[in-house]
C-alpha cells in the first residue's frame, strides 16, 4: 500500500519564515479576536490533522479506488467501506467548521491553516476529501449573498458538517459555455421556486454521509434574457426541512446514473434529474454567474491543491522506492558488497525525483500564499490591503489551478516511471496516482479555460494592472537581494523572465487589438503557453525567496538537519532544469495565431456552415 507522511516541516517553513503568516494574521481584529493566529496553535491543529489524514484516509484510498460508489435503483447511493465511518470521525473532531465563521458555529481558524490541511487530505485520498470539500464552496455563497432566513436554516448545518452542499453547473449539452443552459425555474409564487432540468458531472451529488445534501444550482427563470445575462442561482435541498430545521419531504432531485470514469472512483459523480425540485433563490435574479464564481474561485483553488497533494504522495513514493530498490550499478559503487546499487544514485531517476520536489515546493508555496491573501482580503483592517490581496487572489488563482494540476499530473506520471514495471501494476498504487490526477486538468474549468481567463480577463481587460503590481512586488525583491552571492543569479534569471512577460503581453495584446475579427483568436492561440511561463515566473519569485531563507540559515549554522540545504540544492535544480522552460515557450507565444491559421477542411475534413 502506498505510503504517506504529511509535510510538517515545509508547512511550517512556508507559513512561519517565507510568509510571516502569523504575524500578518496577528494584525487582523478577526484573528486577535478569536485567539487563532498563534503559531504554535497553528501547528498542533495540522500535526493533529496530519494524524487523522495518515490513520484514517490513507488507509481508505485504494479500497475506494477499486470498490467505487454503488446506486440503489431508487438513485440511492452507497460509498465505500470505511468512507462514511471516516468521515463521522471528521466531524466529530470539529475539522469541517475549522476555518469557518464563528457566528455560524466555525472555528475560526486561518484559511492559511484550512488550506494545508486540504493539501494532506488529498495527498492521502482525494476522492473522499472531495465530499467535505464542495460544502466549503457552498458555504462561501451564502455567506456572501444568501439571505438571513438561508443562512441560519442551513449555515450551521453545514459548516458543522451534518449536512454537505454541492454545485451544479454542467448540462449534458452544456459544458463551459453556461450561457446555453436549458434547466428552467418557475416562480411558485410563495418565495420558492420549482426547478425542473438535469445536470452532469456533478461531484459529490449523491452519498450516504450525512441526512441531507443541499445543491447550488444553476436554472434560468421565465422571462429571463438569453445567455449568461439571464441565469440565477438557487438552493434545493434532497430533503426539503421542517420547521425546525430536520429533513422532512423527499424533493424532486434524484440521482439518475453514477458516471463511469478514469479515477477518483471513490467519490460519486452523479448525474442528478431535478422534477419540479423546491428551491429558493440565492441573491439576486439574474445574477447567478456572479454568485457561482463565489465557489468557482474557491473549487479552483481546491482542485490546485488536488494537483499539488497528488504530486506530493507521488513522490514520496517514487523517493521511498528509489532507495530500495537496486538496478545496475553505479561508479563508485554504493553497495560493494551487493550486485546492484540503489536506483537513486543514477542521474536520470534523481532528475525525475528533484522535478517532483521542486513543483511541489513551491506549488505549496503559492497554494498558502493565496490562502494568507484570502485571510487579509477578508479580514484586513486597511481596505487597500484588502484590495491588493483580492487582486492577487484574482490575477494568480487561475495559475493555482492549472500550473499546480499541470505539474501534478505531470509529477505523478513521472512518479510512476521511477518504479518502471511495478508502477503499471495496480498494487503499488502509483497508476491510482495518475488517474486520479488527471481530472484535475479537466474540472473546475479546463486549464485551457483557466489560461483564457487569466490573459483574456485578469491582464488584458485590466490593462495589466494587477500585472503590473505583482511585477512591482518581484522588483522590490530583486532590488534588496540583486547583489546577494547566493541568490543574485536566480534574480537576474528571474528579472530577463519577467521583462520578457511584460514584454509578451503587450506583444499579445496588440495583435489582439490590430486582428480584427480574428483578434480574440490571437488571444486563444496562446493562453496555455501564456499561463505557464507566468507560473514559471511566479515559482521562480518564490524559489528565489526560499532560497535566500535558506542560504542565511545556513551561513548563521543552523541547519542542524540539512532541510536549508536541501532548499538551496532544489532552488539550484529549478533554476537550471525547469526555468528555462520560459524561453521555449516565449518562441511558441511569439508565434502566435498565425501558426494555427490554416484550411479547416483541408486540414481535418470539417467545413464551417458559414451564415
Amino acid at each position: 500500500m502506498p505510503q504517506y507522511k504529511a509535510p510538517l516541516r515545509d508547512f511550517r517553513f512556508v507559513m512561519n519564515e517565507l510568509l510571516d503568516a502569523p504575524a500578518q494574521l496577528a494584525q487582523m481584529p478577526f484573528y486577535q479576536d478569536n485567539e487563532t493566529a498563534d503559531a504554535d496553535l497553528m501547528a498542533q491543529v495540522l500535526e493533529e490533522a496530519a494524524r487523522f489524514v495518515e490513520g484514517e484516509l490513507l488507509p481508505l484510498n485504494q479500497t475506494g479506488d477499486q470498490q467505487g460508489c454503488q446506486r440503489s435503483e431508487n438513485g440511492d447511493v452507497k460509498t465505500p467501506d470505511g468512507f462514511k465511518a471516516a468521515y463521522q470521525k471528521y466531524v466529530q473532531a470539529g475539522w469541517p467548521a475549522l476555518d469557518a465563521d464563528p457566528q455560524w458555529g466555525g472555528q475560526g481558524m486561518p484559511h492559511t491553516v484550512a488550506n494545508a490541511m486540504l493539501e494532506m487530505m488529498n495527498s492521502a485520498n482525494v476522492a473522499w476529501a472531495m465530499y467535505p470539500g464542495l460544502t466549503h464552496g457552498a458555504v462561501s455563497a451564502l455567506s456572501e449573498v444568501g439571505s438571513p432566513e438561508l443562512q441560519q436554516l442551513y449555515l450551521p448545518k453545514l459548516i458543522s458538517g451534518e449536512w454537505t452542499g454541492t454545485m451544479c453547473l454542467t448540462e449534458p449539452h452544456a459544458g463551459t459555455d453556461l450561457g446555453i443552459i436549458r434547466t428552467k425555474a418557475a416562480d411558485n409564487g410563495d418565495g420558492t421556486y420549482s426547478i425542473t432540468g438535469t445536470k452532469i458531472f456533478i461531484s459529490a451529488g449523491e452519498h450516504d454521509f450525512t441526512d441531507n445534501i443541499i445543491h447550488l444550482v444553476l436554472a434560468r427563470l421565465e422571462g429571463s434574457p438569453e445567455g449568461t445575462k439571464g441565469i440565477s442561482l438557487f438552493l434545493v435541498p434532497k430533503f426539503v426541512p421542517n420547521a425546525d430545521g430536520t429533513p422532512g419531504e423527499r424533493n424532486g432531485v434524484v440521482c439518475g446514473s453514477l458516471e463511469h470514469k478514469m479515477g477518483i472512483h471513490g467519490n460519486a459523480t452523479a448525474v442528478l434529474n431535478f422534477d419540479g425540485a423546491k428551491g429558493w433563490l440565492v441573491g439576486e435574479v439574474n445574477r447567478g454567474m456572479n454568485h457561482m464564481f463565489i465557489m468557482m474561485n474557491a473549487a479552483r483553488l481546491g482542485t490546485g491543491l488536488q494537483g499539488l497533494g497528488l504530486g506530493e504522495v507521488a513522490y514520496q513514493n517514487a523517493v521511498a522506492y528509489a532507495k530500495d530498490r537496486t538496478q545496475m550499478r553505479a561508479e563508485p559503487r554504493v553497495n560493494p558488497a551487493e550486485q546492484a546499487d540503489p536506483i537513486i544514485v543514477h542521474p536520470d531517476v534523481r532528475r525525475m525525483l528533484m522535478t517532483g520536489k521542486a513543483y511541489t515546493e513551491a506549488g505549496r508555496a503559492l497554494a498558502l500564499w493565496l490562502a494568507l491573501a484570502l485571510d487579509t482580503e477578508a479580514h484586513h483592517p486597511d481596505e487597500a490591503k484588502q484590495k491588493e490581496a483580492a487582486d492577487t487572489v484574482a490575477l494568480l488563482t487561475p495559475i493555482a489551478k492549472a500550473f499546480m494540476t499541470d505539474n501534478g499530473f505531470n509529477i505523478a506520471v513521472q512518479s510512476q516511471q521511477v518504479f518502471g514495471g511495478h508502477g503499471y501494476i495496480a498494487e503499488w498504487g502509483m497508476e491510482q496516482f495518475v488517474r486520479d490526477a488527471r481530472i484535475g486538468q479537466i474540472y473546475e474549468g479546463t486549464n485551457g479555460i483557466q489560461s483564457l481567463d487569466l490573459l483574456g480577463r485578469k491582464v488584458l481587460m485590466d490593462g495589466g494592472k494587477k500585472l503590473q503590481a505583482l511585477a512591482g512586488t518581484l522588483q522590490a525583491f530583486a532590488d534588496e537581494n540583486e547583489d546577494d552571492e547566493v541568490v543574485g543569479e536566480y534574480i537576474t534569471q528571474l528579472g530577463k523572465a519577467a521583462n520578457q512577460l511584460a514584454t509578451l503581453t503587450m506583444l499579445v495584446g496588440q495583435k489582439a487589438m490590430d486582428g480584427g475579427e480574428k483578434g480574440p483568436d490571437e488571444v486563444n492561440a496562446v493562453a496555455v503557453d501564456y499561463l505557464r511561463y507566468f507560473g514559471h515566473v511566479v515559482y521562480g519569485y518564490l524559489w528565489a525567496r526560499m532560497a535566500k531563507i535558506a542560504a542565511d540559515k545556513v551561513v548563521a549554522g543552523q541547519d542542524q538537519d540539512g532541510f536549508y540545504q536541501a532548499k538551496l540544492d532544489t532552488a539550484r535544480f529549478y533554476f537550471a532544469r525547469l526555468f528555462p522552460e520560459t524561453k521555449s515557450l516565449s518562441q511558441t507565444i511569439k508565434a502566435g495565431g498565425e501558426s494555427l491559421d490554416f484550411d479547416l477542411k483541408g486540414m481535418f475534413g470539417f467545413e464551417p456552415e458559414h451564415a
